[in-house]
Formats: C-alpha cells, sequence, structure tokens
C-alpha cells in the first residue's frame, strides 16, 4: 500500500532530474558550440582581418615591391653599373635549359606540380624534422608560398602570417598557372649581393645570361634563396658550395640529373667571375650614367620604378679614354697646371661610342664633355671658314695676314708675327687670327653663326666679332658633333646616346628610330674643308697629333691667357675632341691646342683603332707646299682674283 505513491514519487522525481539534465546538457552543449563557433570566428578573423587580396593575373606581381633601381647598358646589352637593386630582363622558363629550373624546384619544392599552393605532406615531413633536431631546420613553405610572403605579405614568421601566406597560396594557384608562378618565382626572387631574379643573379656572379648558366652554376644559385647573405658566393664561397652539393643531391633525387651528371658538376663547382666588385660603385661610369638619366628624363614623359637604360657606350674605348686621360694630367698635366680634361668620341651616325666628362668622378661630379661650356679659340675656326667656302672663298683664297683694326677691334696673331699675303688653307694650318677676324668681316657674322648652328651646336652664339677667334662659349659633344659633318661629307647626324629605355621585365619605354642625316653643307665644301683639315695635322699647328699610317684630320684651339686648349679630328671611322683647362679658369702653363689636347687625341685614337684598317678620308688629301710654294700659291690667287675683279668691271668704269 506505501510502495505506490513511494513509487510514482520516485518516478517523478526521476523524470524531473532526467528534464533538467537535458535542459543542462543541452545548455551546455549549446554554450560549447557556441563557444567554438565564436572561437573559429575570432580566429579567423584574428588570423585573416587585414589579408591583402589575391592578385588576379601575373602582371600585378611584376612590378610589386621594386625598388627605385635603373640600370645602365653598354651598346650589347652588358651592364655597365647598377644605381639600387639589380634587376635584369625577365626571361622565360622556355628560354633556360631545363637544369636551371629544376635546381630551385628540387631544392626549394619537389611536389610543386603536385599541391594546390600548400604541401601539407611537406609541412608534416619539416615539422617532424624540426622536432627531432630540435631546431629549426627545415621550412615547409611551397614556391608558391614563399612568393606570396616575399611579393605580398611581410616575411614575419609569425603563426598569423603563415597561415594569411598559406590562404593567400591556394587563391594565387586559382588565378595563375605553375608555369606563370614559377617565372615570376625565379624572376623576382632575391639571390644576394642586390640581385633579383635569376637573370641579374648569373650576371652578377658568372657575367653571363640565365640562359647561358651550367648546371653546376645553375646549382649555385639555386642554393642562395636560403640564406642570400650568409651564402653570398663572393664572400663565403665554400658554404655556398656546400649548399649547391646539396642541390645537385636533391635534383638526382628527384630525377632531374644523373649521379653521373652531379659528379661532373661536382667535379667542377662554379665559381663567381674574379671582378666582383659593388655593383652600386659607378666611379667608373658616373658621368655616363648621369647623362643618360638626363636623357631619359628628356625622353621619356613619365617615371617608371626601374629602368634599363641601354646606351650607345663601347666599354673599352671608354676605359681608354679615362685611362688616357689620367695617365696625361698626371704626368705632362701636373708639370703645366692643367688639372682636368674630357674626351667625347662619335660614330659616323652620331652614336656617342665614348667619353669621358674628367679625371675623377667621385671627386667631380661634373660632366666636362657635356656640361662644360669654354671657349674653343681657333678650334672655331673651322666654322667661320666652312662659312667663308659657302660665301665664296675656296682654299685658294688669298687674303693678307697683316694687322688690322675693325672698328676699334685690333686682333693680333699667336706670337705676335705676320705673314702677308696667305691662302685660307694656310691660314687655317697656321691658325691665323687676323684672316679668320678679315673673312668673318667680310662675310658677316651673322652667316657665321648661322653655320654654327646648322652643324650642330646647340649654344648661343653672341654676334660679335670677336667669334670668329672662338669668344663664344661651347660645349665638346657640340663642337665635336659640328666636326663630324666635315667627315660625313656636309651630312649632320645628330649625336645620341640611348638606343633603349626598358623596364626590367622588357617592357619598351623608348627605342631609338634613325631621324636620317641633314645637309648642313654641301659635299663639296665639306670635302674642302676636310683637306685643309689634313693639312693642320699633316704640316700646322696638329702635327703631334697625326697617327702614324693613318689619315687623319683636326683643328687646335686655345683661349685666351690658355685658360682653354682643344684638339678637335677625325679619322674616316671616328670623330673625336679632347678638352683641357681648368674648372677655376685658372691659366695653365703655356697648354696650346697643339700640345696636351693633341697627344690626348694621338694616344686615345691610337687605341681606338688599334683593330681597325687604315683607310682613307673621302676627302682628298692635301697637297703639300713649301713655304715659298705657298706664298707663291697666295699670289698667284691673288692676282687671279685682281684680273677677275677688272674682268667684271663694267666697260663705262674702265
Amino acid at each position: 500500500m506505501y510502495q505506490e505513491p513511494f513509487r510514482a514519487d520516485h518516478m517523478m522525481e526521476r523524470d524531473r532530474r532526467e528534464r533538467r539534465n537535458r535542459i543542462i546538457f543541452g545548455s551546455t552543449a549549446g554554450g560549447l558550440l557556441l563557444a567554438a563557433l565564436i572561437s573559429i570566428l575570432a580566429g579567423w578573423y584574428w588570423a585573416f582581418h587585414d589579408i591583402p587580396s589575391a592578385p588576379q593575373s601575373a602582371a600585378e606581381l611584376w612590378s610589386v615591391r621594386r625598388e627605385p633601381s635603373v640600370t645602365l647598358q653598354d651598346r650589347n646589352g652588358q651592364v655597365l653599373a647598377v644605381r639600387g637593386p639589380l634587376y635584369a630582363r625577365a626571361v622565360g622558363l622556355d628560354s633556360l635549359p631545363d637544369y636551371v629550373p629544376q635546381a630551385f624546384l628540387a631544392i626549394e619544392d619537389q611536389r610543386f606540380y603536385e599541391h594546390d599552393g600548400v604541401d601539407l605532406r611537406g609541412l608534416v615531413r619539416a615539422s617532424w624534422r624540426n622536432l627531432a633536431a630540435g631546431e629549426l631546420v627545415q621550412g615547409g613553405s611551397t614556391i608558391t608560398m614563399q612568393l606570396v610572403k616575399n611579393l605580398i605579405l611581410t616575411p614575419d614568421r609569425h603563426l598569423r602570417r603563415k597561415l594569411q601566406e598559406m590562404r593567400l597560396a591556394i587563391a594565387l594557384e586559382q588565378q595563375l598557372t605553375k608555369t606563370e608562378i614559377l617565372e615570376l618565382y625565379l624572376n623576382r626572387i632575391y639571390l644576394g649581393a642586390r640581385a633579383f631574379g635569376i637573370e641579374a643573379a648569373a650576371h652578377r656572379y658568372f657575367d653571363k645570361s640565365a640562359t647561358e648558366l651550367t648546371l653546376a652554376e645553375a646549382a649555385l644559385l639555386a642554393a642562395l634563396p636560403k640564406a642570400p647573405s650568409r651564402l653570398d658566393p663572393t664572400q663565403n664561397l665554400d658554404a655556398a658550395q656546400a649548399r649547391a652539393a646539396q642541390v645537385l643531391a636533391a635534383m638526382v633525387e628527384a630525377g632531374y640529373i644523373t649521379q653521373t651528371q652531379a659528379d661532373a658538376a661536382l667535379a667542377n663547382p662554379a665559381i663567381p667571375v674574379s671582378d666582383t666588385s659593388d655593383p652600386n660603385a659607378t666611379s667608373n661610369w658616373g658621368h655616363a650614367f648621369d647623362y643618360a638619366l638626363s636623357e631619359t628624363a628628356r625622353l621619356l614623359d613619365s617615371e617608371a620604378p626601374d629602368l634599363v637604360i641601354r646606351t650607345t657606350l663601347d666599354p673599352e674605348l671608354t676605359r681608354a679614354a679615362q685611362d688616357t686621360v689620367t695617365r696625361v694630367l698626371d704626368g705632362d698635366g701636373a708639370q703645366q697646371h692643367a688639372g682636368e680634361a674630357a674626351i667625347m668620341l662619335l660614330a659616323p651616325d652620331g652614336a656617342i661610342r665614348a667619353f669621358t666628362g674628367g679625371r675623377d668622378y667621385q671627386t667631380s661630379q661634373f660632366n666636362r664633355a657635356i656640361q662644360a661650356q669654354r671657349q674653343p679659340g681657333s678650334a672655331f675656326k673651322p666654322i667661320v671658314f666652312a662659312a667663308a667656302l659657302e660665301a665664296g672663298y675656296d682654299p685658294s683664297s688669298a687674303v693678307w695676314d697683316e694687322p688690322v683694326d675693325l672698328e676699334g677691334w685690333t686682333p693680333e696673331n699667336f706670337g705676335g708675327n705676320y705673314r702677308g699675303l696667305v691662302t685660307l688653307q694656310e691660314a687655317l694650318k697656321r691658325s691665323i687670327n687676323t684672316v679668320a677676324a678679315q673673312v668673318a668681316s667680310e662675310i658677316g657674322i651673322d652667316r657665321i653663326v648661322e653655320m654654327g648652328h646648322r652643324l650642330g651646336i646647340r649654344s648661343n652664339l653672341p654676334e660679335l666679332p670677336a667669334i670668329a677667334l672662338g669668344a663664344a662659349e661651347v660645349n665638346l659633344l657640340e663642337l665635336t658633333t659640328a666636326y663630324s659633318v666635315f667627315n660625313n661629307d656636309g651630312a649632320l647626324r645628330a649625336p645620341y646616346f640611348i638606343t633603349s629605355i626598358t623596364n626590367s621585365r622588357g617592357d619598351v619605354l623608348y627605342e631609338h628610330t634613325d631621324p636620317g642625316a641633314q645637309r648642313a653643307l654641301q659635299a663639296s665644301q665639306a670635302h674642302a674643308m676636310s683637306t685643309m683639315l689634313q693639312d693642320v695635322v699633316l704640316t700646322g699647328t696638329g702635327r703631334r697629333a697625326a697617327l702614324p699610317g693613318r689619315p687623319s684630320a683636326g683643328k687646335t684651339g686655345t683661349s685666351q691667357s690658355f685658360r682653354d686648349a682643344w684638339f678637335v679630328g677625325f679619322t674616316a671611322d671616328y670623330t673625336a675632341g679632347v678638352w683641357v683647362g681648368n674648372d677655376d679658369d685658372t691659366p695653365m702653363e703655356d697648354v696650346t691646342g697643339g700640345g696636351l689636347p693633341a697627344q690626348i687625341w694621338r694616344d686615345f685614337m691610337q687605341q681606338v683603332h688599334q683593330d681597325l684598317p687604315a683607310r682613307a678620308l673621302s676627302a682628298p688629301a692635301p697637297r703639300t707646299r713649301s713655304e715659298r710654294e705657298e706664298r707663291l700659291a697666295a699670289f698667284y690667287s691673288d692676282l687671279s682674283s685682281a684680273f677677275t675683279e677688272v674682268l667684271d668691271e663694267p666697260e663705262t668704269d674702265r
């Protein structure tokens, strides 16, 4: 009788407990689920709230994170110097030997073509090896993850960054092909010594293109991404070669090469070229670099993050110019108080093949071949005489060398002597001032100014009588250009220094096109000037510039008080100009254009023509005359002119 109510109460109590437990457990499970969800969302936000979006194309990654960089190349595309990081043209996989990308794949990511950006098997293997070693001995990053770390994220090693790296790597693999990813990696990876990309590193360490790398060289470059600074082969060759041996072993393991090939590479390990100077040390190319940048600013409408400027320079000839200037200034120049010099060398098409802007760029960045405006003295007389030929004179025209007074201006000859009646050719050969002044006065200064501009002089030429003796200021480039017209049968070929400008990806920003020649002087008049200038070198003031066995022509020039000395001349192959003086405009010790400048010109041009056959100039050589014959030629020329004038007089005037 008592058990019935007890059982009922007991069962009711049990039911209540079960309901309470269900509520409690249900609430706990819900809470745990909610807490887990919140944790996941919080973790997701913590890991990815600031993650950048994945690039949609390979083009977006070619130019990101590029420091400003300019690479200067010679006429053949070889790197002369770099300001900033060393980049180079992008190279495609199809242009590389197979073992070059394989070397990087073997040591960095053997399962590259099998994973989707994250190699879970590789991560597990790396984690196990790190635990076994008790330190970080292997990373689990794929090539795609490394690309993300280097070009999109920061190189932090925090867990959050690693998670972002993995997520973006997967996203990147969905947007790009494996070929695009590997090409980006090889062209953007840092390989030490301020070199970015396989092409830049190949030039930096081996002075060759990546397309020409040997297996041993490829292995050495593939060794560098792990620790580019510590493994720099120019600083720690043993460590770099040891790591390269690991690369070769990995290539054998991956089946890329045979053991025999690996052994051959190990027997002949890669060694960097001996010239491992800092690619940013532009002391040898500083003036060229500055000029290239100024020309680039003129040629391009917009700025680019990185530039590869290909110039017209021949590095060997440029070094020869620099060495010649240094040697002569340190020798005879020091005794004659000549502190600076400059050389300009032009090819027949106007290409600036070599120049030096001074003796030491690190001491002075001023470019005396292009920036210095100096008085050319008698080196300007060929322009005066070219205008005279165009006005009706000819080389045999006779003019009196005597004291003159041209409206208060009384020019004198160097040395104060006068020769009487002389031909125009003799006056140029002996650099006679009075004749140049009289001729200029007769044909008009405006005609001379116009001729100067037509021959390529861009500087302002004042219409003053003294311009006949070179009182106007010009620079070496434009005066050398003017002489090149005499060498080019009267055709002006505008000088140029840059053949192309690209970015490191290879996009062409500028490419030089030949504008063609402009007729500046009739061919017959240019030939006459060339013949007269040949005489200057053979028997006149420029004898010291003569090149044994090779026809040449040119003219000396000396400004007032020996402040400037010049020699500008040409052969059938080149036109070159030399200036010598002091930056502070102080006088030198009796330095004339026939002295140090002629010596520098001869020494330099002998090196320039060392492997070139001797060729005749397009103009005939001058007829060699004795002094007596010169006087007779002038006399008969004057007599002929007198008879012509008489015959031309009208009958009523006779």
